[in-house]
């Protein structure tokens, strides 16, 4: 799949993304990196440490979020946006969810879209997914945990959402699944979903695994936000084993040599 001008393998590799949040609110580094130096500092160490791809993002999804106007989360994202393509040569993946704030990034330099609603919030998004010819990542969402039969029902959601994708336009290998970790989602379920990631397989699509820092580390742990980072390795490590393209993390380099421990003891010690 190629993401901003470089080559990713769908299968057979983990590459690492990571979140850059700039933003005052979200959950685990609200406020940290919202100003442009915070920013640029933020994005510059995380390419040091090894991420292949940087996920930017304006608005706060966390439980209970407050939602913000298109022009603020444009105002947010598009200058940190054209700021890191003038500076550095990795490629950048946008936030959003909505067709306007999607577009406005699309113009100032994103080379993929994460929409964690699966193109079910904004009727235009599929449309300007396709006209822009970008890869998207692709979540599971829903505004309810009523399911009667879980893993089977979010296959269901992940159907309707890539009949979406494909009544637009959108080809299938531009398309990354995200089972939605933390989203619509008991903690049980979420639990479910991790130890089940290659039921998604029946896509025949690449997965992104965003576990970092979320609550069902924290409730399974007992531990606060910023003492997530082991059970977070051991969530990377879990989607290492089943296949997955890409984990969203926060904290790079420990997940990078997470990812590179786990490939090294699958191969049996083989080089790559």
């Amino acid at each position: 799949m190629l993401i901003g001008g470089k080559e990713f393998q769908t299968k057979g590799h983990t590459y690492v993304c990571g979140i850059l949040n700039v933003t005052p609110d979200s959950f685990s580094d609200g406020g940290k990196w919202n100003r442009m130096d915070q920013a640029l500092y933020h994005a510059e160490e995380m390419a040091a440490q090894g991420a292949d791809l940087i996920d930017i993002g304006g608005e706060s999804t966390r439980p209970g979020y407050q939602k913000i106007s298109d022009e603020e989360e444009i105002a947010r994202v598009v200058p940190v946006i054209e700021a890191l393509k003038a500076r550095f040569d990795i490629p950048l993946s946008l936030d959003t969810y909505k067709s306007k704030v999607a577009l406005a990034g699309i113009a100032a330099g994103a080379d993929l879209i994460n929409d964690i609603w699966g193109l079910k919030y904004d009727p235009d998004m599929a449309r300007v997914i396709a006209q822009s010819g970008l890869p998207c990542c692709l979540m599971h969402n829903r505004t309810n945990t009523e399911y009667e039969s879980f893993l089977q029902d979010v296959a269901a959601d992940l159907a309707e959402t890539i009949h979406l994708a494909e009544q637009a336009g959108i080809a299938d290998d531009k398309i990354i699944l995200d089972p939605g970790v933390g989203f619509a989602k008991t903690y049980e379920q979420n639990l479910e979903i991790i130890n089940s990631l290659e039921e998604l397989g029946v896509f025949g699509l690449p997965i992104l695994l965003g576990c970092s820092r979320k609550s069902v580390v924290g409730l399974t742990l007992g531990v606060g936000v910023d003492e997530r980072l082991e059970g977070t390795l051991a969530t990377t490590v879990v989607g290492v084993m089943k296949g997955c393209m890409f984990v969203r993390v926060h904290d790079v380099l420990a997940n990078k040599r997470a990812i590179e421990m786990t490939e090294a003891i699958l191969r049996g010690g083989r080089k790559q």
